[in-house]
């Protein structure tokens, strides 16, 4: 029986089984870790856990671990957990932001309990992290602290905005501090505590850090191409948030009829900000524009430039299961914008 996680096929050998044993694991260790609180916390700190997900970031660590010595040993498990830990954290918080109704096509904790319920849930979620963490040594717990602060910084540059700066170069430095940073820290932790050397570690971490822009740029991408139901997204969901992703920076930046028209519909003319769309023509109108545009072949030429260079560094990792399926991750990122 073959295995799959994400989109990534890993086969039905040995090693797949290996993946899935360590998953079952990191699953069994999260759901025991935010049960074992006080009462009034387990209901809403297990909610998002209970409702799915990927687990892309733990999945990370583990096929990290493979270039190590000891993979899927228990601070491999450990480390990948708290990982995912985090993630499941900046979704509570993120949710209070953006005021959502659901998260993972189940009510979002927020619209269930309230807003402080779930900065609470999401914070007894760092701090449970923390705890495992800390059981690693304190070089581990120097590289969440590290990942924390890139995490909030990258909130809160989206928050405050580009400010005069190039907004291209703000919107990826977002998606990295946001996004890339957790699963570099998963390829890292991944690799270091299965024993991996400092090379090997360094590596998987470049490699976290260019997978993670290029998953998001990849979902910027859907955003605007995708048929509504064929990527479970409703395509110009960014557009009517008032978010401005990078195929829309790209074509904004333009001088043709094209840029000019999207500047209209997308941009408030008074302040210059980005300016949510609640018309469902314009919405249309827009997503056209936008699907034939520079700007969109831009962003396609610099997801494929993201995945030649992911590439490049997996070139120097060993030949093995886990680069096999590093590989094939990678090639997924590009191959789902179609």
């Amino acid at each position: 029986m073959k295995s799959t996680f994400a989109g990534l096929d890993l086969g039905n050998g040995e090693f797949a089984a290996g993946v899935a044993d360590a998953l079952a694991r990191v699953e069994d260790l999260l759901l025991t870790e935010l049960s074992s609180g006080d009462e009034i916390l387990t209901e809403a700190a297990t909610h998002l856990a209970k409702a799915g997900g990927k687990r892309f970031r733990p999945m990370f660590a583990v096929l990290a671990s493979h270039f190590g010595p000891d993979p899927a040993g228990e601070d491999v498990i450990t480390a990948a957990t708290a990982v995912e830990m985090i993630h499941l954290a900046t979704l509570y918080h993120d949710d209070v932001m953006d005021e959502a109704d659901l998260r993972r096509g189940a009510e979002s904790a927020n619209a269930r309990w309230g807003n402080s319920v779930a900065i609470l849930a999401g914070d007894f979620l760092f701090a449970r992290a923390s705890r495992l963490v800390s059981t690693l040594g304190p070089g581990s717990v120097r590289i969440i602290a590290e990942t924390f602060a890139e995490l909030v910084t990258g909130q809160m540059r989206e928050t405050v905005g580009a400010r005069g700066a190039d907004p291209v170069d703000h919107y990826l430095r977002v998606v990295w501090e946001k996004t890339g940073s957790l699963i570099a820290a998963a390829g890292r932790f991944g690799a270091m505590t299965s024993g991996a050397d400092p090379e090997r570690i360094a590596t998987l971490a470049r490699i976290g850090d260019i997978v993670g822009v290029a998953f998001q740029v990849s979902d910027d991408i859907i955003d605007i191409a995708s048929v509504t139901g064929e990527s479970g997204k409703t395509p110009g969901t960014d557009l009517r948030e008032g978010v401005h992703t990078l195929p829309v920076l790209y074509a904004l930046a333009g001088d043709g009829a094209d840029s000019v028209r999207l500047r209209e519909i997308l941009v408030d003319p008074a302040t210059g900000e980005a300016r949510p769309l609640t018309d469902d023509a314009e919405v249309d109108e827009a997503l056209g524009l936008l699907s034939g545009s520079a700007g969109m072949e831009q962003a396609r030429q610099r997801l494929a430039q993201m995945a030649d260079d992911a590439h490049t560094e997996l070139a120097t990792l060993p030949e093995s299961p886990a680069r096999t399926a590093f590989a094939s991750l990678v090639n997924f990122t590009v191959d789902r914008v179609g």
